[in-house]
């Protein structure tokens, strides 16, 4: 640009040759002036390109050290999940663990309850010379009593009780309206220890009672027996079927085809 007007005003010298000495010393003043304020904009432009380059030179560290943040932060976070994970572990196995001994020892209940339940009563022994003594027999209990109390003894968790309570039930009261109520819990409380025996008496109560609101309950469990506990999943699927075939609005069936989606053919 200064080279530029130092042609421009030789070609203003040469045009006007006889210009005076005043008029080349304005000329040679605007020269300076223009070259100083061409410096002074160089510089002005020289120091903000050197702004621009530091203000980008620190977004380029900000922009690292985040990275690295986020780096550190993902590496703690993996740490964290694993240790949750590892306990979360823990907790299931010793759930598991006490589950288990729970099992056992509510079975060695049952069967101590059982074995109190049917110890004969004391023999009293034959004498023709003792006096006969009549003791008045106890009352019967109701239907509504006996129903009552296996249900009570049930969800109290004493299966082994209940099951005798329910079975008495049936004995007594064979043509109550409870009975299906009474088969169905007798037959679930086989389901852990016994799942064959389970499975029999739920069948049983499917073609005693066909109508009665146990009885799609009844098919489910068969299935849900035979796919978890005997693992014959051929035989699940049949009962599986079957119960949606049968009782096709039945929330049990429902459950039925959840389980159809998910067993192995």
């Amino acid at each position: 640009m200064i080279g530029r007007h130092a042609a421009l005003a030789g070609l203003l010298l040469v045009a006007f040759g006889c210009a005076t000495k005043g008029n080349v010393r304005q000329v040679e003043t605007q020269l300076l002036v223009l070259r100083a304020e061409t410096a002074r904009q160089d510089s002005v432009r020289a120091a903000e390109l050197a702004r621009i380059i530091r203000l980008e030179q620190t977004l380029l560290d900000s922009l690292a050290g985040a990275r690295q943040g986020v780096r550190v932060l993902d590496a703690r976070i993996g740490v964290d999940l694993t240790d949750v994970q590892r306990q979360l572990l823990q907790i299931q196995e010793l759930s598991g663990q006490s589950q288990r001994q729970l099992s056992v020892l509510k079975a060695q209940l049952d069967a101590r309850a059982e074995t109190q339940v049917a110890a004969p009563s004391p023999t009293v022994p034959s004498d023709t010379t003792a006096a006969i003594v009549v003791v008045p027999s106890a009352p019967t209990a109701s239907a509504e009593q006996m129903y009552t109390g296996a249900i009570n003894q049930y969800r109290r968790g004493s299966i082994g009780v209940a099951r005798r309570a329910f079975l008495e039930f049936l004995q007594q009261y064979p043509t109550h309206p409870n009975v299906p109520d009474a088969m169905y819990f007798v037959a679930e409380s086989f389901d852990a220890s016994a799942p064959d025996s389970a499975i029999t008496r739920y069948n049983e109560l499917k073609t005693r009672f066909p109508k009665s609101s146990r009885a799609p309950t009844a098919l489910y469990k068969i299935g849900y027996l035979l796919e978890t506990a005997v693992k014959d999943g051929t035989r699940a699927r049949a009962a599986y079927l079957r119960l949606i075939a049968e009782y096709p609005r039945s929330e049990d069936a429902e459950l039925a085809k959840n389980r159809l989606e998910t067993l192995k053919p």
